[in-house]
């Protein structure tokens, strides 16, 4: 008897095409020219199979974005117990990325999208802000315990001050995002959180 195709298969598969159809087209012609049928034909899918799994292109384009920042292990910071080598590898990596245009372009769009979609700031929040930022603060609580931050800082705070600068460059395109860069903004942080 022949072997029948296993639907969930080529259901990841369709959702896979249709990920990185997003991520292409965002990048090839921008969020605002990008249409839910061109993905639907650069992933080889019906455009009824994309709308059976997102309600919106910026929907898409959030999961789209999301795939990249997946981790198999989930989200950690490095602990090497040195807190200022550990921010400076994360801070780097993170301006490599956004200087990368497989990146860029899916996040300025769903910039875009979250301005307008309270549902999809939401989800962003969510599936994406808030386990990363809860990595974040779980590392500099680690750095709190071995007294390389004030044990009373605020980390929602410390966050604030590290990652909005690199933001606001990254988003206004002010200025470069080099290492160089990311190293005085953990300087910086580091500095004002210190234990007195």
């Amino acid at each position: 008897m022949p072997k029948q195709p296993d639907p969930s298969r080529r259901s990841e598969r369709s959702r896979q095409a249709i990920l990185a159809a997003a991520r292409e087209l965002v990048s090839e012609v921008g969020y605002a020219k990008l249409s839910i049928e061109a993905i639907a034909a650069r992933a080889g899918v019906g455009k009824q199979t994309i709308y059976r799994w997102w309600r919106s292109k910026g929907a898409v384009v959030f999961d789209a974005f999301l795939a990249l920042s997946e981790a198999e292990d989930g989200v950690a910071l490095p602990d090497t117990g040195d807190i200022e080598a550990d921010l400076k590898a994360v801070m780097r990596a993170t301006v490599a990325e956004f200087a990368d245009p497989a990146f860029e372009a899916p996040i300025r769009a769903l910039n875009m999208e979250i301005i307008d979609d309270p549902d999809l700031a939401a989800l962003y929040r969510e599936k994406l802000a808030a386990p990363v930022d809860e990595a974040k603060k779980a590392r500099l609580r680690s750095a709190q315990r071995a007294g390389q931050i004030a044990a009373g800082a605020d980390l929602d705070l410390a966050l604030e001050l590290l990652y909005a600068p690199l933001y606001q460059r990254w988003l206004l395109r002010s200025g470069p995002l080099t290492p160089e860069y990311a190293d005085a903004l953990v300087d910086l942080m580091l500095k004002a959180l210190r234990p007195i």
